[in-house]
């Protein structure tokens, strides 16, 4: 992609360097929520300054976890565009390398998720509630298959579209 044809705010990242989130994300909790704090529609409970998967405890304050309330909205953090004949003819394995990261992190972090797979005419695209996990699924791609692995982050949105292609 050339600097011409990139979208407007997005900045192309090396794959080693880190994403900062330096952004103001409507979706992330303003202020410290009183303890516990239950997802209502997920279950996650917030305990000791993040939300962990607990036993959900009695008399507990309810609100939307950041990663239902994306969800809610249909407003990801992440893109994942795959693309390209070896994707195309390995695509099961792929979604299915892709679905056990998700289930990995999602297991220590339970505001990463995956929120969508579709199919477009170039490929597939997958949508995340979180730009970490988007891009781990280029890494753990990349590292598996190797091909093309472009990042372009938007600080401004708190957005990261990842771009594999084999």
């Amino acid at each position: 992609m050339t600097k011409q044809s990139q979208p407007a705010g997005f900045h192309p990242i090396r794959r080693d360097q880190r994403l900062l989130e330096t952004a103001m994300d409507s979706y992330k909790t303003k202020g410290k929520l009183r303890e516990p704090t239950v997802c209502p529609d997920c279950g996650a409970v917030f305990h000791a300054g993040r939300w962990q998967w607990l036993a959900k405890p009695k008399d507990a304050h309810q609100t939307s976890c950041p990663a239902c309330h994306r969800l809610r909205d249909h407003f990801p953090a992440g893109y994942v565009s795959l693309a390209g004949e070896f994707f195309a003819t390995h695509e099961q394995e792929i979604l299915h390398l892709m679905q056990h990261l998700e289930a990995k992190e999602k297991a220590e972090h339970p505001l990463q998720r995956i929120m969508a797979i579709e199919k477009t005419e170039h490929g597939t695209v997958v949508t995340t509630t979180d730009i970490h996990l988007a891009r781990g699924i280029g890494e753990a791609l990349h590292h598996a298959y190797q091909g093309e692995l472009e990042f372009h982050h938007n600080p401004e949105q708190n957005l990261l579209r990842v771009n594999w292609s084999r």
